[in-house]
C-alpha cells in the first residue's frame, strides 16, 4: 500500500516557529529561517554527499516555493486556503501512533506552531516574493497554477459520513479514555474517529469494547489487534453503523463470531491475520458486499475458500499469503 509521501520526512511543518497569528504570516520572515535550519537538509535538490547521490526524501523539496507547490513524488502536499486538504498540515495533526504522524522523531509541534501553519495556509499560503533555489526549476514553473487537490476515495467516503454525525462530547471521550481506549479524529476537525487499545492490548476485553457503544455513531476505524477479546466483543462491533476499517489480528475470535458482523454495511477493510478463522467463517463474510480488502495471512482459511470469497464479492481482494 502506498503511503502519501508528505507523511515520510521532516517536512515543512516540523520546522515552524511560534509567531503571532493576529497578523498575516510572512513566509520568508517568519517561517523560512526555521525551515532552512531544520528541514532543507533532507528536502533540497539532489546532491552528492560522501561521494553518493542524495535525493530529497519522498521527492519533496522545501528549498523553493515552486518546489513546495509541486509537492512530493505522490502529488501535491499543499492546497492554499484549505488546511484540511493539505498533507503538510494533516501530517502534524494525525495521532502520534499513526505511521504518517510528523515529526516522526523528537518533540511534537506545539499548539502555537500548528496554529501558525494553519493560519498561513488559510491566508492562501503566500510565499511573498520568495522563490528560493532555481536548480531544477522547470520553465514557466512560477506561472503555472497549483495542481488541483485530488482526495483519496476513502477521504470522499468519510466526507459523506461526516455529514451524518455530530462531534463527540468531552464527557463521552473521557469515559472511553477511562476504559483504556485511545480515540482520535481520522483527520483534523472531523467528528469521525479511530479507536485502538494499543497502550493496553492485554487489558482490552469484551467489557472494554462494550464501553465504546456511546461512540458507535462516530467510529469508522477500530483496531483491536492482539487484544483478549472473544466473540462476545463482535456483538458490540456489529452495532457500529459507520465502521469502515476493522483490525482483529491475532485475537481468539472464531467463525461463529463473524456472523455478528454481517450488518456492517460500510465495512471495507478487515484484518484477520493470525486468527483461527476457517473457510466456514468466510461464508459469513461473503454477505458483507461492501468489503474491499480482507487479510487472512496465517489464519486457518484455505486458498479455495479465499478464492470463493473473492468470487462472491465483486472487486474484493482477500489474501491468504
Amino acid at each position: 500500500m502506498s503511503i502519501p509521501a508528505f507523511r515520510f520526512p521532516c517536512i515543512l511543518t516540523a520546522c515552524l516557529i511560534a509567531s503571532s497569528a493576529q497578523a498575516a504570516v510572512n513566509f520568508e520572515k517568519d517561517l523560512l529561517p526555521a525551515i532552512t535550519k531544520k528541514c532543507i537538509e533532507c528536502h533540497k535538490a539532489s546532491h552528492l554527499e560522501n561521494g553518493q547521490k542524495k535525493d530529497p526524501k519522498a521527492g519533496l523539496r522545501l528549498d523553493a516555493s515552486w518546489a513546495i507547490l509541486k509537492g512530493s513524488e505522490n502529488g501535491p502536499v499543499l492546497m492554499p486556503g484549505a488546511p484540511d486538504k493539505s498533507g503538510i498540515f494533516e501530517s502534524v495533526t494525525l495521532p502520534k501512533d499513526e505511521d504518517g504522524h510528523m515529526p516522526s522523531k523528537g518533540e511534537d509541534l506545539t499548539k502555537a506552531e500548528i496554529a501558525l501553519l494553519k493560519t498561513w495556509i488559510q491566508e492562501g499560503a503566500d510565499f511573498g516574493g520568495w522563490i528560493g533555489s532555481v536548480e531544477g526549476m522547470p520553465a514557466g514553473a512560477m506561472t503555472e497554477s497549483v495542481k488541483p487537490y485530488k482526495p483519496r476515495p476513502r477521504d470522499l467516503f468519510y466526507a459523506k459520513l461526516e455529514k451524518e454525525v455530530k462531534p463527540l462530547s468531552d464527557d463521552v471521550l473521557a469515559k472511553a479514555k477511562e476504559a483504556g481506549a485511545q480515540v482520535a479524529p481520522v483527520k483534523v476537525e472531523s467528528p469521525l474517529v479511530r479507536v485502538d487499545f494499543l497502550t493496553g492490548v492485554s487489558k482490552c476485553d469484551d467489557a472494554k469494547v462494550a464501553a465504546l457503544l456511546p461512540l458507535k455513531e462516530n467510529i469508522v476505524q477500530l483496531d483491536l489487534g492482539r487484544t483478549v477479546i472473544t466473540n462476545e466483543a463482535l456483538k458490540t462491533i456489529g452495532q457500529l453503523p459507520r465502521l469502515v476499517v476493522l483490525d482483529l489480528r491475532q485475537t481468539k475470535i472464531t467463525d461463529a463470531g463473524l456472523e455478528s458482523l454481517i450488518g456492517l454495511k460500510k465495512l471495507e477493510s478487515l484484518n484477520l491475520f493470525g486468527t483461527e478463522i476457517t473457510d466456514a467463517g468466510l461464508k459469513h463474510l461473503a454477505k458483507l458486499k461492501s468489503l474491499k480488502n480482507v487479510h487472512l495471512w496465517q489464519s486457518k482459511a484455505t486458498k479455495p475458500g479465499v478464492k470463493q470469497l473473492n468470487a462472491a464479492i465483486p472487486g474484493l481482494k482477500a489474501s491468504i499469503e
